[in-house]
């Protein structure tokens, strides 16, 4: 939840946006970073190196921030950032964005629970999160409407990180003089939020999607790969059997089906095919989960008969369906739903619904898809006739673009006004997607991540890993690597951080002060490149 020259990574990131979100709708699809757990965290006040004691690490800071970089007389906004100076003695100044959620969960990442503070510890230096204009309390509009969000672009995200570096007075000794003119600043970035300019001297971009792409059915094939084999043999029967129904005349046969899901009053078969629900909590594990984890709950409703596993192949679409309609209709809709109408909770074509008509600040999921209407897509959708599916091929870009003009009545009249295509094809070749080519910096994938198929980790995509931009992929899952949190980190992740921070420390060593004709005094219009982080 989504960047370049840039890392602004994906919106896309690694735990669900924590508002009330229709399970049907394209607000689903964005995924915030995770916050660190507090009791991952140390107990006890924040003290210096030298025994200061130091505010608390969610002590809230405020910076006036350009409401529009391209015209700077409209004035400023208040942008929340949070900091903490605890390990720091001459080093670099570690900055951080959530990305596409309320950032004020995620003062963990101040700290050395995370590669943030790892990096911040290892090398002296301070940490920062900020957060991203238009999520959280971090707003230059009244409310959302759709006219209100002209501002909210993936190039004024950018800009945003440049001229907060470049301006920030921060609450620390000699705080008016970091400035990367002064001090090598790093950007940390997960998912949408990874942003790499050349004001920032190094970068660690965690699953960043830097190829946008429309149809991102991609985003189904690291959890067909790495799900039990049993379990995605008998979804790929059921999703079989159901497009193959939906697509037929058979009423009685269409009715059956709904109801064994408890979907009979729905109307409309792509919102009832589209329960790709069960397969998108396979974004919220980490390499620690196991039995009790949703996604796992859902595979052993079906692969587990009288106590027995099923074999690879799987039971079978007769046991495969009856099942997940029983956990469905037994745990799963309450859980999604919690006893609210199936239609209104899953259903995406009423445009009263409050998805839609809500334009109140805070409202994550809505700003999200601003961006994916305007410039990201990542529609996750059924796959070619090809590949297996795992989630239905009735769902398809169309269904999602049309509930862009449901959510922004004020600015697209039909789905022919959402620039979608347009703004996917200029996002790709202004920030140069997978040819993304940036010195120092190193980028952290997993390989049962949904979103690897957009990094440059994805299936055919040949970037080559180098001294200056390094690739490394463990066994993780989206962002697994951002926590280093002791006895949460596979070992294959742990190789990951090890090696970053390996990195990190030969390329701070490098840093000088720019001169004046440094190339990273370039203008912003010529220095920006892609690296998003999203996502939802």
């Amino acid at each position: 939840m989504l960047l370049l020259s840039s890392i602004l990574g994906s919106l896309a990131l690694c735990m669900e946006i924590a508002v009330a979100l229709r399970p049907n709708s394209i607000l689903d699809r964005a995924a915030p970073i995770a916050p660190i757990p507090e009791d991952a965290l140390s107990e006890g006040p924040v003290v210096s190196r030298n025994g200061t004691q130091l505010p608390p690490y969610n002590t809230t800071y405020i910076f006036n921030q350009l409401i529009d970089h391209n015209n700077p007389s409209l004035g400023t906004f208040q942008q929340r950032y949070w900091h903490t100076y605890e390990w720091y003695e001459t080093g670099p100044i570690i900055l951080f964005t959530p990305g596409e959620a309320n950032a004020a969960p995620y003062t963990g990442y101040l700290t050395n629970v995370t590669i943030n503070g790892q990096i911040a510890q290892q090398q002296s230096g301070a940490t920062i999160v900020l957060e991203h204009r238009f999520y959280g309390l971090s707003n230059p509009v009244p409310n959302l409407s759709g006219k209100n969000l002209k501002l909210h672009t993936i190039q004024q995200a950018i800009d945003d990180l440049e001229y907060f570096a470049n301006t920030v007075v921060l609450p620390m000794p000699n705080g008016a003089n970091l400035s990367p003119a002064t001090a090598p600043w790093v950007l940390v970035g997960g998912s949408y939020s990874g942003a790499l300019t050349n004001v920032f001297w190094a970068g660690y971009a965690s699953s960043a999607v830097v190829e946008a792409i429309l149809d991102y059915w991609g985003y189904f094939e690291p959890i067909r790969q790495f799900m039990p084999a049993n379990c995605s043999a008998d979804v790929e029967a059921v999703i079989a059997h159901v497009d193959e129904v939906f697509s037929g005349n058979d009423t009685t046969a269409i009715q059956v089906l709904k109801d064994n899901w408890g979907l009979g009053e729905m109307t409309h078969l792509d919102d009832v095919a589209g329960f790709r629900n069960n397969l998108w909590d396979w974004q919220s594990l980490s390499p620690t989960s196991g039995p009790g984890a949703t996604f796992f709950d859902f595979c052993d409703a079906l692969e587990v008969k009288n106590g027995v596993n099923a074999p690879a192949s799987g039971w079978g679409l007769d046991h495969a369906l009856t099942a997940w309609g029983s956990f469905w209709n037994e745990t799963y809709l309450d859980f999604l739903c919690g006893g609210d109408d199936v239609v209104d909770c899953l259903g995406s074509y009423n445009p009263d619904s409050a998805v839609y008509t809500d334009i109140a600040l805070d409202n994550a999921g809505r700003s999200w898809t601003w961006i994916v209407c305007n410039e990201v897509g990542f529609l996750q959708e059924g796959p070619p006739e090809d590949v297996p599916a795992i989630v239905t091929r009735l769902v398809q870009p169309p269904y999602d673009i049309r509930q862009c003009v449901l959510m922004f009545p004020d600015v697209f009249a039909s789905s022919a006004d959402v620039p979608m295509a347009a703004g996917v094809a200029t996002v790709d070749k202004v920030y140069t997607g997978w040819n993304v080519s940036i010195d120092r910096l190193f980028f952290a994938n997993g390989q049962r991540d949904p979103w690897r198929e957009a990094t440059v980790s994805a299936d055919g995509v040949d970037v080559p890993s180098t001294d200056t931009q390094p690739i490394a992929i463990g066994d993780g899952f989206h962002c697994s690597d951002l926590s280093t949190a002791s006895g949460n980190v596979d070992p294959t992740v742990r190789a990951v951080q090890t090696k970053a921070l390996a990195f990190m420390k030969t390329w701070l060593a490098e840093w000088t002060p720019p001169s004046k004709s440094s190339k990273r005094d370039v203008p912003r219009a010529r220095s920006s490149r892609l690296f998003r982080d999203g996502v939802a």
